[in-house]
């Protein structure tokens, strides 16, 4: 029995691709036709990827391996969220920070303050502090939990990773690579299929679409683990409609904290690196913290800085 019908696909609007002007030519094998300036793709070839990735992610869970799911567009951060709390696997909905799985030692210190704030919280250290440095720490846990609340039980880097659209999650795939952790994704027709180890050619930007995938693919996890597969529970549809295509528009400037610069640190075993890490991952330390790493890095007279001055001296 095919773990998808094509009747769901169809339903979800799994076959509506980008505008033609916005393509891949790589994408050409799974490309049904184009109809009023969209590409259509070909349902029969996503059934058949589907099938193959299912199987492959079914074989990885059942011998053990752990998912990541991650998918930080709009589209994709409830559906991945959900996913890895039905299948007790881990998710990343939010900006993705360089060195996640290249760099997990200095990832895991972040999700080790995490843990930490919230102890104090639970032993009662809060009541006993002043109220303007309660509320700095809260903030600073909100932040933590923000970006790494879907990996704080993460004990290792993962066997695979579940992406929604490599484009937006190449940072991650890169990472994947070099740690040789296989890549699943969906992929629409502007997509580079190169970049995905089992490719699903799908909508990547219609909300149920993303979703039933994504749910396809969490039952991959739940069988393997030896559960009971759910049924696709959404409101019901007759037709999806095709995706409207943005005016492109010049990008306005960035803010001083850019959003993708990604250190490309590689974790090699028996040997200690310092990361670079990003202003976001800086801002998140606390004064003792950032001290210490300028001490590791060789940068002295940084006992009467500031934290604005250290993270300025740490960039």
């Amino acid at each position: 029995m095919a773990v998808v019908s094509m009747k769901q696909l169809l339903e979800s609007g799994v076959h509506f691709g980008h505008a033609t002007r916005r393509w891949n030519p790589k994408m050409a094998p799974y490309i049904f036709t184009a109809r009023n300036g969209i590409y259509i793709i070909d349902l029969k070839k996503t059934a058949e990827e589907i099938e193959k990735a299912y199987q492959a992610l079914f074989n990885i869970v059942q011998e053990g391996g752990k998912v990541l799911f991650i998918g930080t567009k709009k589209q994709a951060q409830e559906a991945v969220k959900e996913e890895a709390a039905r299948t007790g696997q881990y998710y990343v909905d939010q900006r993705w920070l360089g060195g996640t799985l290249t760099n997990f030692k200095t990832i895991r210190r972040r999700i080790k303050r995490l843990q930490d704030l919230y102890k104090m919280e639970t032993d009662g250290v809060f009541e006993k502090l002043p109220k303007k440095e309660v509320q700095q720490l809260k903030h600073e846990r909100e932040r933590l939990e923000k970006f790494l609340g879907g990996i704080k039980d993460m004990k290792k880097v993962p066997e695979a990773i579940f992406i929604v659209d490599p484009r937006k999650e190449i940072n991650a795939i890169r990472e994947a690579r070099k740690l040789n952790i296989k890549v699943f994704g969906i992929v629409d027709t502007n997509c580079d299929p190169d970049d995905v180890d089992y490719i699903i050619p799908a909508n990547d930007d219609a909300i149920r679409a993303v979703k039933l995938i994504t749910w396809v693919m969490g039952n991959a996890v739940i069988e393997a683990q030896g559960g009971v597969v759910e049924k696709f529970e959404d409101e019901p549809i007759t037709s999806a409609a095709p995706r409207r295509e943005r005016t492109e528009r010049p990008a306005r400037p960035k803010e001083a904290v850019v959003e993708e610069v990604t250190p490309e640190v590689e974790v090699v075993a028996e040997e200690v690196t310092t990361p670079t890490l990003t202003a976001e991952e800086l801002e998140a330390m606390t004064v003792a913290e950032l001290r210490t790493l300028a001490k590791e890095r060789g940068i002295t007279g940084t006992s009467t800085l500031k934290k604005a001055e250290l993270i300025e001296a740490l960039k």
